[in-house]
């Protein structure tokens, strides 16, 4: 029989570990993901959110150690994508009469376009009691989908996050202090900025109507639960909510023969040499999604590709469109085009056109070498870059 975990008098994890799943939505999950569902004896008993249909028998056999799923009367469906509601017709068959509730109208709308089933809908303000315990309702749409919504728990002080601080990272250990916290950040920073970053704007909106709780517990949808941690995790989501960045370059390149290459480790050291921490990336050799954890809090990104077939090539095309879709806010980022050639700088000049549009603040016009870089120009890229710094910090 597989655990289910009390995190709380009364309140258990009984959620599924996928120990195995590598990628999700684009990006890549090294460390597995978490689905996690929560039970609550009360009353009246009831679950929040199920768990990806393929660990339906594994997210049952948890329900089951610690009563018969047929008893259940509540659910609570917090965000209707698959992961977190891929187990929802199961519990629809198993406990026929159980009230199902999801945000209005938008959730109530996409379980029935999924599954067929009619929910409730609920909205900001509503609350349910189901014994001892009332729960209430904060819609946080675009956090990550229009029906997002997280639950709250006053009298056991537990805030139902969904997406919401979440990480994607296979554990046994469900409590952040009890797993390495430097891994737990990484992840949930990754996850941020691969899946929330888009949406800073509604995230904050999400934090302000969640002020001045009296928060013990954040319990997400992927991941450890907060309890040791949550005035830390609050502050990060408020500086990657807000954009902020710190004086961190990142130089993302690729190459064919060398050549870009060689610009890009210059234009890193002469970040390192005027005292900017700067991390040197081969987009070649780097998924794009593992790229995001270090650009999404960097002041200074340097984006370099040589021509081919008069285009830049394909793995920082990629990049870009990747990083294009998740529209963060780049006014506040210095950037840097470059990239050598051999008759024509298209390369570069698409590099720099697509940061533009971007709307990162081009420091400085495309530097486009011909051929192999001279040392004279390889010097020259160390000035530019210290100038740039610089201005930056005038």
């Amino acid at each position: 029989m597989l655990n289910a975990i009390e995190i709380s008098p009364k309140v258990w994890w009984v959620g599924g570990l996928d120990w195995s799943e590598r990628h999700f939505h684009g990006y890549t999950t090294e460390r597995g993901i978490t689905y996690n569902a929560y039970l609550i004896m009360d009353e009246t008993i009831t679950l929040i959110d199920t768990a990806k249909s393929t660990f339906t028998d594994e997210f049952v056999q948890r329900i089951s150690q610690v009563v018969d799923p047929a008893k259940i009367e509540l659910v609570v469906t917090n965000h209707v994508e698959m992961d977190h509601s891929g187990s929802l017709p199961a519990i629809h068959r198993l406990a026929p009469n159980a009230r199902i509730v999801a945000s209005a109208p938008a959730g109530v709308n996409e379980i029935r376009a999924h599954y067929g089933i009619e929910a409730e809908g609920v909205k900001t303000g509503d609350s349910i009691c189901i014994g001892e315990r009332t729960l209430h309702f904060v819609q946080t749409p675009m956090v990550h989908w229009p029906d997002n919504m997280v639950t709250w728990c006053p009298e056991d002080g537990i805030l139902f996050s969904n997406d919401a601080f979440g990480q994607h990272f296979a554990t046994t250990k469900r409590f952040d202090d009890e797993n390495d916290l430097c891994e737990v950040y990484k992840q949930a920073k990754k996850y941020y900025a691969n899946i929330v970053w888009p949406y800073g704007a509604q995230v904050q909106k999400a934090m302000a109507a969640l002020a001045g709780l009296d928060i013990r517990l954040i319990a997400p949808s992927h991941g450890v639960i907060w309890r040791s941690h949550i005035p830390e995790i609050l502050e990060k989501y408020q500086a990657w909510s807000t954009y902020q960045t710190e004086e961190k370059a990142v130089v993302v390149f690729d190459s064919m023969w060398h050549s870009t290459e060689m610009m890009a480790r210059e234009i890193c050291d002469a970040f390192i040499k005027e005292g900017v921490t700067a991390q040197l990336i081969d987009v070649k050799h780097t998924h794009i999604s593992d790229i995001m954890l270090y650009l999404c809090d960097a002041r200074y990104v340097a984006c370099g590709s040589p021509t081919l077939n008069s285009n830049m090539m394909p793995p920082m095309a990629s990049f870009l469109t990747y990083l294009r879709g998740l529209s963060p806010k780049n006014d506040q980022r210095i950037g840097i085009a470059f990239g050598s050639y051999g008759w024509a700088p298209l390369g570069p000049k698409q590099v720099y056109a697509e940061m533009e549009n971007m709307k990162f603040n081009m420091a400085c016009p495309v530097i486009a070498q011909q051929w192999i870089p001279s040392e004279e120009q390889l010097s020259e890229l160390q000035a530019t870059v210290a100038k740039i710094v610089e201005d930056a910090r005038a």
